[in-house]
């Protein structure tokens, strides 16, 4: 039943998960493609569920003081969006280090997250994530100079795997179970695919754990990459682009974050810019739903591997339900 929220917080998750009818259609996909639609949430991407556990946590372990702490985040703008959101009702200070990888759509995100009250520190893009002028070298240093200063670090934080293994997962197969199957709507009434992108892979290890765990082990998990990134799983797939810059963002990285276990992923795929902003387009067209970026890689990448050789039976299948992953608008 529907409850008036005491803020933010309580809006966080619960995304809904959508048929993409038309593009299954027009893919010539005979089994269920469903997306699960994490802009929905109140900070306007998944990086929600990540910043509430990060920030819940710290103050259980007393490392996040209310009315003093300063949250630091090296982000490309979602995470930061999110601490600057959930921040708020535990009258927390926010000052974000932020890197440029993405420039064209960067600037957006940076105007959102001033006009929520952070501090945005600009980096330049071509810098190494290890070198001290990077968002995560600015970040660490930041956090000596300001008092109180502390990053949850999205990168290494056991919390953002587990926010997406206790909330996205079970919402993804709490919905997919209740859904009844029908002669119209035929159901296998379990999740037989997903596809996420990864970023600091927190959502797709998180993900993965929570259906292989305690719904279906033989769930087939599949990454998704930007040529020009080095996530995938053996290192080999990641050298036929490996020069390749790519502008979208929220995924990939020159570095392999030490939350994603790339074990827990059984297939990989790379993705170009072009393909995922076409992506993009016809999500938007044909489903009306304002995905970001990111998103459109996550579906490009699905439909690729329901082309391939691995996915074709999947894709061939009625009933069978193939979950993508959109991580914001």
């Amino acid at each position: 039943m529907p409850q008036i929220l005491d803020n933010a917080l309580g809006a966080v998750g619960h995304t809904p998960l959508i048929r993409l009818d038309k593009i299954a259609r027009l893919s010539g996909l005979r089994c269920n493609l469903l997306g699960k639609v994490e802009y929905m949430s109140s900070g306007g991407s998944t990086k929600d569920r990540i910043a509430k556990a990060m920030i819940e946590a710290a103050e259980r372990e007393g490392r996040l003081i209310p009315g003093k702490s300063v949250v630091i985040e090296p982000t490309s703008g979602n995470t930061g969006a999110s601490e600057s959101v959930l921040s708020m009702p535990r009258v927390l200070t926010c000052g974000l280090g932020i890197g440029l990888a993405m420039a064209c759509a960067i600037k957006e995100k940076e105007v959102a997250l001033r006009a929520l009250g952070a501090e945005v520190v600009r980096t330049p893009d071509d810098a190494a994530w290890d070198s001290p002028d990077s968002h995560i070298g600015v970040a660490r240093k930041l956090q000596q100079e300001i008092p109180y200063g502390i990053i949850l670090d999205q990168y290494g934080n056991l919390n953002n795997p587990l926010a997406h293994e206790y909330t996205t997962g079970p919402e993804i197969i709490e919905a997919v179970v209740s859904t009844h199957s029908t002669l119209a709507r035929p159901s296998s009434g379990k999740i037989d695919v997903v596809v996420a992108g990864a970023g600091t892979g927190g959502t797709i290890s998180g993900i993965s754990r929570a259906i292989k765990k305690s719904h279906n082990k033989d769930c087939v998990v599949v990454g998704v990459d930007p040529h020009g990134s080095m996530l995938v799983f053996p290192d080999e797939s990641n050298k036929a682009k490996e020069k390749t810059s790519y502008v979208i963002e929220g995924i990939g990285y020159d570095f392999i974050p030490d939350v994603l276990s790339r074990d827990e992923v059984d297939s990989w795929i790379k993705t170009s810019d072009e393909e995922a902003f076409a992506a993009v387009q016809t999500i938007m067209r044909e489903e009306g739903l304002l995905v970001g970026g990111s998103s459109g890689s996550a579906l490009s990448g699905a439909l690729r591997w329901l082309c391939s050789d691995a996915g074709r039976k999947v894709a061939d299948t009625e009933g069978l339900n193939v979950v993508v992953l959109f991580p914001d608008g």
